[in-house]
């Protein structure tokens, strides 16, 4: 059994005069620094200006679906709202959110590291992004592209006459960048790892970085070629889809989906690391089968690349095929339901509480399994021939990926918001702030499971009267999910200077970060740590500060 360790106020009359954030003055040092704690910092402000420009664009498409007719938008803007909508919230907040912001502080910090491995090619990633942000803008303002995020051909090859080159410029740069940040954490973890830190005594958070990381290398590739085949066709009618000149349209589908569905997981596995460090904190226990675990995000990355023809059961492969890739569809579920079980044994009998973190985190378990079941429907050969296309696949993604990676977003930013910043945030404002997005959530997403078994089609900007109660209740859930993201981003950046001083452990965890002070100073440790305990591991720590409180008794 686990025991709630009383600790010593840590709290501080002020900062440590000395630490990253303070390290260096004025712009320049920050746009040319090699400090990856200072690059997670420019990423979460960058990604957190997509994401409500990515969310300004589900409005304006939850706004025309308010009414049955196409009222408020045409349908060919319609078409650029949704279609920008995807591209800036995957390719340039959901991929890039946990891995460029949360792991990149805090994965050297975790294996004990001063930094990763090629700090300046982790700047560098950082500005790739920037490009491939700046390419989407570029597009939005000229006009946009309304091929939706997938770029079916041949519809994006030959029949649309919008911004298709410029977006693809921007997937393919940004894509540079995923795959240069999975590089230097897969060095970072191999080659730096301090003195006893072993693959099995690694925060969970690290594997799943790690696992996502290898996605990131070998699946990103593969969307960089489809891409660059889609820009050829259009300029030079290459001919490598086209089935006038031998070209088979199937073959992008291919493509795309081999990349884009491990784009899932990559977006997901660094998710599930969070909730991971979030309930054996909350918790107080070691997470239950801690090895089991950490496999699983490998495996989850392994089975990732051999399913992704589930996306296409309509569109003409042979019946064999699509019989193997249900049934592999179908075994990916295994990891990820292991995750779930192992989750929810170590809060059995946990000294549990119900901090911010720990909200989100219930929020990420219910979301994801939800999400997670639906998914099976999908990957069933006769049901998904049935929803394919419809609304449902719009909730079942929403809920997996939205619902799920943006729950367990908000539970890292508001789990070491202090070890970043030095400040705490108001807990009261925040705790309403996880209910309103649950509630806004399920509000938001839910009815769209039923509009999809009733055969409401997706990317329709007008539909019959029968579907307007559901779509009114969805549009108003949204303005309640609104209001859920708008929060944190009040009461955080009013703790950056009001926010009461954090002390470097106020949750009382383990981990080589909570050691340090907070915010940590540029080189992370003065001296490389030795590890000689396994991850959440409490006792260890109650033991520490029995040591710490003897010496100073």
């Amino acid at each position: 059994m686990s025991t709630i360790v009383s600790l010593p106020d840590q709290s501080t009359a002020a900062l440590p005069k000395r630490n990253y954030l303070n390290a260096e003055h004025g712009l320049l040092s920050w746009l040319l620094t090699g400090d990856h704690k200072r690059i997670a910092m420019l990423y979460l402000i960058s990604i957190t200006g997509f994401f409500f420009l990515g969310g300004a664009f589900a409005g304006l498409v939850r706004l025309e679906l308010l009414t049955p007719a196409g009222d408020l938008l045409a349908a060919d803007t319609y078409n650029k709202m949704f279609t920008m909508h995807g591209i800036v919230m995957i390719f340039l907040f959901l991929v890039p959110s946990v891995p460029a912001t949360l792991g990149n502080f805090l994965i050297p910090i975790m294996i004990g590291a001063k930094d990763l491995a090629f700090p300046k090619i982790n700047l560098l990633s950082w500005y790739l992004y920037l490009v491939g942000g700046t390419f989407t803008l570029t597009a939005l303002v000229l006009g946009g592209v309304d091929t939706g995020w997938t770029f079916t051909t041949p519809l994006s090859t030959h029949y649309l006459n919008t911004h298709v080159i410029t977006t693809g410029l921007a997937i393919f740069v940004a894509g540079f960048s995923s795959i240069f940040t999975g590089l230097n954490f897969i060095v970072t973890i191999h080659r730096m790892r301090a003195p006893g830190m072993t693959w099995f005594r690694m925060p969970l958070f690290v594997w799943s970085n790690y696992a996502a990381s290898i996605l990131m290398v070998l699946g990103t590739p593969v969307l960089a070629i489809a891409i660059v085949l889609v820009v050829l066709e259009r300029t030079v009618g290459l001919g490598v889809f086209d089935p006038s000149k031998g070209g088979d349209p199937l073959l992008f589908q291919h493509l795309f989906w081999f990349y884009s569905h491990p784009a899932v997981y990559i977006m997901i596995l660094p998710g599930m690391g969070v909730i991971s460090e979030v309930i054996a904190n909350f918790s107080r226990k070691r997470v239950f089968g801690y090895t089991a675990v950490a496999f699983s995000s490998v495996a989850i990355a392994v089975f990732g690349f051999f399913v992704w023809a589930h996306h296409m059961f309509i569109m003409g492969v042979s019946n064999y095929s699509a019989l193997v890739f249900s049934l592999l569809t179908m075994l990916v579920a295994v990891p990820s339901a292991i995750k779930i079980f192992n989750w929810s044994a170590t809060l059995y009998k946990g000294s549990i509480t119900f901090e911010t973190p720990m909200l989100y985190a219930f929020g990420f378990i219910g979301l994801f399994t939800i999400g997670g079941l639906t998914g099976v429907f999908l990957g069933s050969l006769g049901m998904d021939i049935h929803l394919t296309e419809t609304y449902f696949i719009v909730a079942h993604f929403h809920f997996v990926m939205v619902g799920g990676m943006l729950m367990a977003f908000l539970a890292g930013i508001h789990f070491w918001w202090p070890k970043m910043t030095g400040r705490m945030y108001p807990e009261s404002l925040s705790k309403l702030a996880a209910v309103t997005t649950f509630i806004g959530f399920i509000l938001t997403f839910f009815p769209q499971f039923i509009l999809g078994y009733l055969g409401m089609p997706r990317r329709y900007h007008a539909y019959p009267a029968d579907y307007q109660v559901l779509n009114v209740l969805s549009t108003a859930g949204a303005t309640v999910l609104g209001v859920g993201y708008l929060l944190p981003i009040l009461y955080l950046a009013w703790s950056l200077k009001y926010g009461e001083i954090a002390g470097s452990n106020p949750w009382q965890a383990t981990g080589l970060e909570w050691q340090l002070q907070s915010p940590p100073v540029t080189e992370n440790f003065t001296e490389i740590p030795y590890v000689d305990y396994e991850a959440y591991d409490f006792e260890w720590l109650a033991h520490k500060q029995k040591q710490e409180v003897t010496t100073v008794g």
